[in-house]
Order: structure tokens, then C-alpha cells, then sequence
């Protein structure tokens, strides 16, 4: 199958721009139609780009109806959104959600194998949806940790990215790379992200026009550390708990006082509030 053009990809578009402008996009996790709705509704009222993710976990879980949705909202949406499946670590998953599902990107997660092995299938993989105008993300190095819906690799030994290893996943022909400088996924712990901003600048310069960096592990990060990534180089801002934390105790305040309509109306407002934050954080706000 020929390789269909990228250059009208949503995903790639965002992140050219976000490069060139100096500014991060907020890729958040969605697990539910709330997410979506508040997701949606924080980029409109902020004009601001955005990248809705889900984990696999939402196509097995759902059947796809979630993507689907997601997708069907990005549609109608006066901005531009794109849709990312974030941490596909099955080969059969990732083919799935390639033939079947409207995600504009996917990110081919091979990292829980050796190099040699995770560079041969990322390429194989890229390709795959190359072929269906989906761009992709890999995973040069190692990120340590584990989150909600994807595989667990805090037994794994993180592996810090190196610019020569950022080229050797670029071969691959990758779109996008998320680079390991120190962010874990999960919890940081007392000390707090403990970060190799000169490791990252160097990545980012070995990449820059090539393809976009993009940064994993943002539990705990505040508004500082947000921006020395955005100044080191990052456009895509993965972002999880940092946006939902706020709708997740509400249901554990609010879910044996309120009606359900009540308690889905204002949780969605919770993640409005949120993502309305970090699109100012990350100097999204007005770019759309």
C-alpha cells in the first residue's frame, strides 16, 4: 500500500505550528464523555488547538465508541483537535485502531523491548499507518514508571534519550518523539521531577524541522517547569491527572449528594477549568 500524504494530518499541522510559535499543545487523557465535552469545551472558550488522547483501554473498553466520539467532537469543534492513541503497546492493537478507528495519530509504544527489537518494530509499525495518513510517536530511551491504562514499567530501568538515539528512532520515520530526561510517568515523590533541561535542548536541536519533541510524565509539574519544557524545545504536553484531578474529587465529594445529570454537568466544568489553566501555561491560549 502507498504511503499517503502527511501534510494534511491534524496532529502533524498542530505541532508544526506549536513549534514554530514557541508554544506547547495540551494532549489530555480522556476516559469518558465528560473529558471529551470539558476538553472541548476549554479550546473553544480559550481558541486554543488541543490533542485529545486516549489509552488502549478505550478501544477494548468501549469498542471504539469513545474514539469515535471524541473524534465526532473534534469535528464539530471550532478549533483545530486532534485524536491520539497515546501508549499502544500491542502490535494487534495498534493495527486495530490504525484500519478501523479515525485517530489522526498513534503513538507506536515499543519501549518495553531491547532497542535493536523496539527500533525494528516501531519502523514496521510507522509504516503501517503511514500508509493510512496516521501520523506516529515512539519512545527513544526509556520513561520509568507506569499510569492508568497502560503496561507498567517501573521494573524496567529508565533509560535516558541521547540526540544519537533521538536520530536512530528519526530513521524510523517517525513524526513525533518523546524523549526521556529525567519525567516519569506516575508520581514524582517529595523531591519533584528532577529534570535534564541540557539533555532536552540537545535532543531538540538535533530534531528541530524534523520532527516535533514531545514530553510524558507531567503529574506534579508546575506552571515553571511546564514552561522551561515549552523553552527547551517541547510542543506536544501530554497531560493526565494534572488536568483531571479536580473532576476526580468531586466524584469522591460529590457522587452520594448530587443527581447524576448534576454530577456529570459539574465534573465537566472541573476539567474546563483545568485545561483552561494549562492552555495558559503552556501559551496555547489564542493560537487557534
Amino acid at each position: 500500500m502507498p504511503t499517503k500524504s502527511l501534510k494534511d494530518n491534524k496532529t502533524v499541522r498542530i505541532l508544526e505550528d506549536a513549534e514554530k510559535g514557541g508554544y506547547g499543545v495540551v494532549a489530555a487523557i480522556v476516559y469518558n464523555i465528560e473529558h471529551i465535552i470539558g476538553c472541548v469545551k476549554a479550546a473553544e472558550q480559550k481558541r486554543s488547538p488541543l490533542i485529545i488522547q486516549v489509552f488502549p483501554w478505550a478501544i477494548t473498553f468501549s469498542n471504539g465508541l469513545l474514539v469515535r466520539a471524541a473524534a465526532e467532537a473534534a469535528s464539530r469543534a471550532s478549533v483545530p483537535i486532534a485524536i491520539h492513541l497515546d501508549h499502544a503497546q500491542d502490535e494487534a492493537i495498534i493495527r486495530h485502531a490504525a484500519d478501523n478507528l479515525p485517530f489522526d495519530s498513534i503513538m507506536v509504544d515499543m519501549s518495553h523491548y531491547e532497542k535493536a527489537e523496539n527500533l525494528a518494530k516501531t519502523k514496521e509499525l510507522v509504516e503501517y499507518c503511514h500508509e493510512r495518513g496516521i501520523s506516529t510517536e515512539a519512545e527513544p530511551g526509556r520513561i520509568e514508571g507506569g499510569e492508568d491504562g497502560i503496561a507498567n514499567t517501573e521494573d524496567l530501568e529508565g533509560l535516558l534519550t541521547t540526540p544519537e538515539e533521538a536520530g536512530e528512532f528519526m530513521d524510523t520515520g517517525v513524526d513525533f518523539l518523546a524523549p526521556a530526561f529525567g519525567n516519569i510517568h506516575g508520581e514524582y515523590g517529595h523531591k519533584g521531577p528532577q529534570l535534564d533541561y541540557p539533555r532536552l535542548e540537545s535532543i531538540h536541536k538535533f530534531a528541530v524541522g524534523k520532527v516535533r519533541i514531545v514530553l510524558h510524565g507531567t503529574n506534579d509539574f508546575n506552571e515553571e517547569t511546564m514552561r522551561q519544557c515549552i523553552k527547551h524545545g517541547v510542543s506536544k504536553i501530554n497531560v493526565n491527572k494534572l488536568v483531571l484531578d479536580d473532576y476526580l474529587k468531586h466524584l469522591k465529594e460529590s457522587a452520594s449528594k448530587l443527581s447524576l445529570t448534576q454530577l456529570m454537568e459539574e465534573g465537566v466544568e472541573k476539567v474546563v477549568k483545568l485545561m483552561e489553566w494549562q492552555m495558559d501555561v503552556c501559551y496555547s491560549t489564542g493560537k487557534a
